[in-house]
């Protein structure tokens, strides 16, 4: 199935609406990289391995001669690392801004660097005064860094979460986190291989026509994010038609407890499958389209947002509750949603402008 959903179109009982995203709970990120200030060249390349469960885009800045640089976007999937700069080191400083893919909802990294940077939009930018941002540029947290130096003469910064995985542990976490993206049960997200997560890959593996063999290829992460971000045949898929993002929430009733959890950020042109597990009775959905400042476009004076009638209570920053009454007493918002029927398969909402 496939239904346009307009602004104030019900699909159902409720609808899709996300609040703008102004503050988030992050996930504890450590940069694992102490001060280290480089006094004479030296001829290494400086590497960056990524030991989270997230394909993160990370950019770098370069202290150097009372001057500031910055390039990026450097795409590292689990357990991988990059070469982002060659040759010999002179800069006073490294530093590091590192975010996760937008189709992970709420920002797992925290942006609390002490250096305000420019960065670009674009894929490939070069920045080469970077304090004073221009058209086109925005500031970004970076976090001065110690690269080690490896055995092979590189110099190597890590990206790691506060579960401390090593680069297997990292690997199947990544996977196990797009799954659940995906609609299939893997939960927890631990790094830890069992019959669940065996389970939830062949049955991805089945929807999307692949053999198990692409599971050990360098392309499978590049595989998995495409397929979160397109139409499912099964579970719910939402679609953002408009040029604006859109900042998504969702609901499940098991028929005791209603769920509602959020946000879901989905780029202009992209797909995202929430993450429903189990066998819910009943789903819910609501959606906002907010700017880059996470304000809520309005048109005509009103909200850009798709919703329906079910009161469900939602907040401004990451959130999951079970608990639906009386949402102002406990710092949530009664926030109307849309009830989607996907008992007969996949289920595909598209936000698009009236």
């Amino acid at each position: 199935m496939d239904g346009r959903v307009k602004p104030g179109h019900d699909v159902g009982e409720i609808r899709w609406q996300a609040k703008p995203l102004r503050t988030r709970v992050a996930l504890a990120l450590a940069v694992i990289l102490p001060l280290l200030t480089f006094t004479t060249p030296a001829r290494a390349d400086l590497k960056l391995c990524n030991r989270m469960s997230y394909v993160v885009e990370a950019a770098i800045g370069i202290d150097e001669k009372a001057a500031t640089a910055t390039r990026g976007w450097f795409r590292l999937d689990p357990a991988t690392c990059r070469v982002v700069l060659q040759g010999a080191m002179t800069a006073e400083r490294i530093l590091l801004h590192a975010r996760a893919l937008s189709l992970y909802g709420a920002s797992p990294i925290a942006a609390n660097g002490n250096d305000q940077l420019c960065v670009a939009t674009t894929d490939n930018f070069v920045i080469a005064a970077a304090r004073q941002c221009r058209a086109g540029q925005t500031p970004a947290a970076f976090t001065q860094v110690t690269p080690t130096k490896s055995d092979d003469g590189s110099l190597t910064a890590y990206l790691a979460e506060s579960a401390e995985y090593d680069d297997e542990q990292a690997r199947l976490a990544g996977i196990q986190r797009l799954l659940g993206i995906a609609g299939y049960d893997v939960s927890p997200i631990d790094g830890v291989d069992g019959p669940k997560t065996q389970a939830a890959l062949a049955a991805f593996l089945k929807s999307r026509g692949l053999s198990s063999d692409i599971v050990s290829q360098s392309t499978f992460f590049a595989t998995m994010v495409d397929a979160v971000q397109t139409p499912s045949p099964t579970g719910l898929t939402g679609c953002n038609d408009t040029p604006h993002k859109v900042m998504a929430a969702v609901a499940t009733d098991d028929g005791r407890t209603v769920v509602s959890r959020g946000w879901y950020r989905i780029d202009a042109g992209k797909c995202l499958h929430p993450d429903i597990t189990g066998q819910p009775k009943k789903v819910y959905s609501f959606a906002e389209a907010v700017d880059d400042e996470n304000r809520t476009i309005k048109l005509k004076n009103k909200p850009l947002n798709w919703g329906g009638l079910v009161q469900l209570c939602t907040r401004e920053n990451k959130f999951e509750t079970t608990e639906q009454g009386d949402c102002p007493s406990r710092g949530f918002t009664a926030t109307g949603f849309t009830a989607v029927d996907i008992t007969r398969g996949g289920k595909t909402i598209r936000f698009a402008l009236p």
